[in-house]
């Protein structure tokens, strides 16, 4: 068992610049997409909170003010129907 064995790693060649692009790319495409996803997962900010409060207080007073007279809707005279013979 006299057999040598060729333990060296194999000859791997250089990337090129475009697998290199290629490659940075990539990590800041799944970058961006963490971004996003954690943008949605975290909950808004106190200042978006304190903003919406007064929008919905202005909702409410909105909703309790009388409105206007409502337009009188037509009705249609219902068609008789032709007598059986």
């Amino acid at each position: 068992m006299a057999t040598e064995l060729d333990l060296s790693p194999p000859d791997v060649p250089e990337p090129t610049f475009l697998e290199s692009v290629l490659r940075y790319g990539l990590f800041l495409g799944a970058l961006f997409q963490l971004v996003c996803i954690l943008a949605i997962i975290i909950p808004s900010s106190k200042a978006h909170d304190q903003e919406a409060e007064p929008h919905d207080m202005r909702g409410a007073e909105q909703s309790r003010k009388p409105k206007g007279p409502l337009p009188q809707v037509r009705q249609k005279p219902k068609k008789e129907s032709k007598k059986k013979r």
